[in-house]
C-alpha cells in the first residue's frame, strides 16, 4: 500500500484549525483526523490546576496523538491533521515547562519518549499553518463556548501564539502555507473559499475535488 499524503493543519487555540479541516473535508476526497480534546481524561482538572495535572494532560496528548499517527499512516490517498504531534511538544508541553508546571524530572521522561516517538513517524507533506491575532482567538474560543477555555489565562495564550511563531520560523520538515486568518471566513465567505482553494490545490491533486 502506498503512503498517504499528509496535510497537517496547524495554529493556535481559536485560530480556525477545526473550520479549516471540515471545509476541506467537504470540498475534497480527503480523511480528517481531529484533534482529541473531548478525550481527554486530564483535560478538566488541567485547566483547574495547571501544575497539578500538566504532565498527565500532556502525556495522554501524546500518547493519544501517536496512536492516531499510526493509524493515519495507514490511509491511503490525502489525510488531513487538525494539530500535529509535534505541536503538543513544542508547544504545548513546552510552554507548560517554561511556566513550572512540568518539574526538571517529568520533562526529561517526556522529551525522552517524544525524541523516540519522532524518530518513527512519517513527517507531514505541507504544514498549513493558522496565525491569527490574540484578540481574534479570544473572541473565538468565547463564541465557540468549550467551558474548560473560558477561564484561560490571557499571559497563557500570549505565550502559546509566541511559542507557534518560534516553532513554526524554524520547521524545515515541509513545505509551510501560511494564513492570515484575522479576516478570512471560509466558513460563509465564498470569495475566502475560492482563494483558499487556489492556495491550496498546488499541493491537493486536482481530482480529489468534489463535484
Amino acid at each position: 500500500m502506498s503512503r498517504p499524503i499528509i496535510i497537517a493543519i496547524a495554529g493556535n487555540i481559536g485560530a480556525g484549525k477545526t473550520s479549516l479541516v471540515e471545509f476541506l473535508q467537504r470540498s475534497y476526497d480527503i480523511t480528517p483526523f481531529y484533534e482529541p480534546n473531548d478525550d481527554n481524561p486530564y483535560l478538566v482538572d488541567f485547566y483547574r490546576d495547571m501544575k497539578r495535572w500538566a504532565f498527565h494532560s500532556q502525556l495522554y496528548f501524546l500518547s493519544s496523538k501517536f496512536a492516531m499517527q499510526q493509524q493515519l499512516e495507514q490511509c491511503s490517498g490525502v489525510v488531513l491533521q487538525d494539530r500535529t504531534l509535534f505541536e503538543d511538544v513544542e508547544i504545548f508541553a513546552t510552554a507548560l515547562h517554561r511556566m513550572r508546571k512540568i518539574n526538571k524530572r517529568d520533562w526529561q521522561t517526556f522529551m525522552g519518549l517524544y525524541e523516540t516517538i519522532k524518530k518513527t513517524i512519517q513527517p507531514p507533506d505541507l504544514m498549513i499553518y493558522l496565525s491569527c491575532s490574540i484578540r481574534t482567538a479570544r473572541k473565538r474560543i468565547k463564541l465557540r463556548g468549550r467551558k474548560m477555555e473560558q477561564h484561560m489565562p490571557l499571559a497563557y495564550l500570549k505565550r502559546l501564539s509566541g511559542l507557534y511563531q518560534e516553532w513554526i520560523d524554524g520547521y524545515d520538515m515541509s513545505e509551510v502555507l501560511t494564513i492570515e486568518t484575522d479576516k478570512l471566513d471560509y466558513v460563509n465567505d465564498l470569495i475566502d473559499q475560492l482563494q483558499l482553494m487556489t492556495a491550496i490545490e498546488r499541493y491537493i491533486p486536482h481530482n480529489l475535488k468534489r463535484q
